[in-house]
């Protein structure tokens, strides 16, 4: 291997895999973070038992001490390493937090809050601020700790909390204000509210103007009220500095230092207040921290010890905010950086494979005996491509009913059995069987025709093995969502959608039937390489039939031989519209063309509701339903018939519009994806929107006009001998051979 390639490999290789490192990292930090918001809370309604254990503490006591701290964000360098160790050696009753504790209302940050004050040996108390109150931070400050205003009484003092944040009516705080501190009979007051009020701090920074009580309703009114009552300190914080004025007998202290950023200013320094009360007298005084450290070097550390609490408190949300950009930047440079070539490679050979026989296992959720259109093109394959000389083993769920199987046969165990006959299978998805028989095949491709159960155990085994996977869409799945248990509308709209798509792009080679199924896949996301190749048929067996068997078979059914007979075939389910060709034939008997007659061949789940519309429609003597008829019968039908009529929209294909063809018939058909590439208007049949009036005009002309019918089914015999069975089968074994050139050059790489 060249040097640069194997360098471009290893580089490629390196980035797959931090890649998907980085995707779990992303994905894990994800899933920790929704833990996070709905595990419950270790703790909660702190504030109940603080204010009790402080009660005790001052219980028949005129003197105490306690601290008071402000904008402690969280911060573990200067709140939990300094400050708690002196408060639980300086002889402190309590501590209280004016405000701003958490760096931010976040879940985490409560957590790791609730962490630091619990290593206090003292009781504490929470103001609730600004920080407090972002993020929707107001119901968690709530449920762990207690409401955003309260109060109490211990020892000879009142200790009253407010709202500053705007949470909580203005009007009802003043007023229950007034009423508190009217009816308190103790000897001193206490008031602490997150924010400062103006006019109470002398040397604040312009900066910092927007940190103030925004309220001048809810400040006048404090001011007023303490000077009524003799308040004696109004505590606040959201200020990085220390501040004491007394303002007509009230001190207003305002303390911004237990964490965080501080500014350059004699005032701003990392300090707590201790407030001593003995008896009639209340003192004050901050303790500072690092107090013989220059400006400058305070500074410096006060960013550090703010982005250490970031880190600390958010590290996980840090970490997956850099795990997303990390995403988004290999993704970006992917996009730009990286050289591509939307062209086939068309340096792939696939000669060596074209040159051996070529072992495959074909593995499908569906399969004789019961009978669909899967099963159908399923066995067609099969056939087509051992009689080109390859080895084939179908994997395939066991039924209750036996059939033709040989030894490359593999029927894998059933667990559950629903539909009306109990035709769908859900086999074992853990079959030690299906495992063995793969691994004992060696397969050299595996072509899946399902992409659910059966489909993705064979993509799985096809990953285990190291062979490339096949997978060919044959049905619509949005047309299916009535067999779901899910919402309709999000099964049809999304899931449906995003599971072929996600199928698809996982397999090597994508096989469909049609140009409109591949501009579909297309359009939903599906960038592997794709095959256009519609089921073949036998050709040459619904081409010519025995006469004999024939009029036999028209005297069985009883039908007028005056009558135009329509035939269609199709599974008997809501998916396949076949309300709409009965509603179409009773519009044209009222219009007096009663002499149409349609032979419905299929079985399954709504027969009994198709039967109750025939009879409501009174089409009991113009419709037929012949219910399912073996294969190799199939032909003598469609030579029975003068006109093949179909209404399905869920098709990806229509292989019996084909197989009618080949028997020579034109057909009427409503344009859907499936039809619109095999149905030529005009020269094998006509296909028109799912109107009634247009549908029943087409049917009617070619029941009326007999040279049209008769050129237009010979047109459809020569259209559909190019579907033979060879064909089909050379056109797929040829696209293995192309699948499996790419797939062992590019792991040779």
């Amino acid at each position: 291997m060249p040097r640069r390639r194997l360098f471009r490999f290893s580089r490629l290789r390196w980035l797959r895999l931090l890649f998907v490192l980085n995707l779990a990292l992303v994905a894990g930090l994800v899933i920790h973070q929704v833990w996070l918001y709905v595990a419950e809370p270790q703790f909660e309604s702190v504030h109940t038992r603080q204010v009790a254990d402080i009660r005790d503490a001052l219980s028949g006591r005129d003197d105490f001490r306690f601290a008071v701290v402000g904008n402690i964000n969280n911060s573990v360098n200067v709140f939990q390493d300094e400050i708690v160790p002196l408060v639980n050696q300086g002889d402190i009753d309590f501590l209280v937090s004016a405000g701003n504790a958490v760096s931010g209302g976040q879940q985490e940050s409560y957590q790791a809050i609730y962490k630091s004050l619990e290593l206090l040996d003292v009781p504490y108390l929470l103001t609730y601020g600004e920080h407090e109150d972002s993020d929707f931070g107001s119901y968690r400050f709530y449920e762990y700790f207690g409401p955003h205003f309260y109060s109490f009484v211990a020892g000879n003092s009142h200790f009253i909390f407010l709202d500053g944040t705007g949470k909580s009516s203005t009007s009802w705080q003043l007023d229950w204000l007034e009423r508190e501190l009217a009816a308190s009979e103790a000897q001193h007051r206490f008031l602490f509210i997150g924010e400062p009020l103006h006019n109470v701090v002398s040397d604040a920074p312009l900066f910092e103007s927007d940190n103030y009580l925004n309220n001048p309703q809810l400040a006048q009114g404090i001011m007023r009220l303490s000077e009524r009552y003799a308040v004696d300190t109004v505590f606040s914080a959201n200020l990085s500095l220390f501040s004491h004025q007394t303002l007509n007998g009230v001190d207003y202290v305002t303390t911004g230092g237990a964490g965080g950023i501080l500014i350059d200013a004699d005032s701003s320094f990392h300090h707590y207040v201790v407030t001593q009360v003995d008896g009639e007298s209340v003192s004050l005084f901050p303790v500072r921290l690092n107090v013989d450290s220059p400006a400058w070097w305070r500074m410096i550390t006060s960013v550090w010890s703010t982005l250490y609490a970031f880190f600390y408190v958010s590290y996980l949300r840090f970490l997956l905010i850099v795990g997303l950009l990390t995403l988004l930047a290999m993704r970006l440079y992917r996009l730009i950086f990286e050289e591509r070539d939307y062209y086939p490679d068309f340096d792939i050979d696939p000669t060596p494979y074209l040159d051996k026989p070529l072992r495959v296992a074909m593995v499908s959720n569906n399969y004789f005996p019961f009978v669909s259109g899967v099963s159908v093109s399923v066995e067609r394959l099969r056939q087509g491509v051992q009689k080109a000389g390859h080895r084939v083993h179908l994997l395939v769920p066991r039924y209750r009913d036996t059939w033709q199987d040989d030894d490359t046969i593999h029927r894998v165990p059933t667990l559950m059995a629903f539909g009306e006959k109990r035709e769908f299978r859900l086999t074992n998805p853990f079959s030690v069987h299906f495992r063995r028989c793969l691994r004992a095949f060696r397969p050299d491709v595996i072509h899946v025709h399902h992409p659910f159960w059966l489909g993705s155990m064979g993509l799985w085994m096809g990953r285990r093995l190291g062979v490339p996977v096949v997978y060919t869409y044959h049905t619509r799945l949005e047309h299916y969502a009535h067999f779901v248990p899910l919402p309709g509308a999000l099964f049809r709209n999304l899931i449906s959608h995003y599971l072929i798509k996600r199928f698809s792009n996982r397999c090597q080679g994508v096989i469909v039937p049609t140009h409109s199924a591949e501009e579909y896949l297309r359009m939903i996301g599906v960038k592997t390489p794709t095959l256009v190749q519609p089921t073949g048929i036998d050709a040459q067996r619904f081409a010519s039939v025995d006469a004999h068997a024939l009029e036999a078979l028209r005297g069985q059914l009883n039908v007028s031989p005056s009558a135009t007979l329509l035939i269609s075939v199709s599974r008997i389910s809501k998916e396949k519209n076949i309300g709409f060709m009965l509603e179409s034939l009773a519009e044209l008997k009222r219009q007096g063309h009663d002499d149409l007659h349609l032979l419905l061949i299929g079985d399954g789940p709504d027969r009994q509701t198709l039967q109750t519309q025939i009879d409501t429609l009174a089409l009991a003597d113009q419709v037929t339903l012949v219910g399912a008829i073996p294969p190799d019968e199939m032909a003598l039908y469609y030579h029975l018939g003068d006109v093949f009529v179909f209404a399905s929209t869920s098709e990806t294909q229509g292989m019996v519009i084909l197989e009618a063809m080949a028997a020579g018939l034109p057909v009427v058909a409503v344009r859907s994806s499936g039809i619109d590439d095999v149905v030529r208007d005009g020269f094998n049949g006509f296909k028109t929107p799912q109107n009634r009036q247009q549908w029943g005009q087409r049917v009617w002309e070619l029941a009326e006009d007999d040279d049209l019918r008769h050129s237009l089914g010979q047109q459809a015999q020569q259209f559909a001998a190019d579907y033979d069975i060879p064909r089909f089968a050379s056109s797929v074994t040829h696209f293995y051979a192309e699948v499996l050139a790419k797939y062992h050059e590019k792991k040779s790489r």
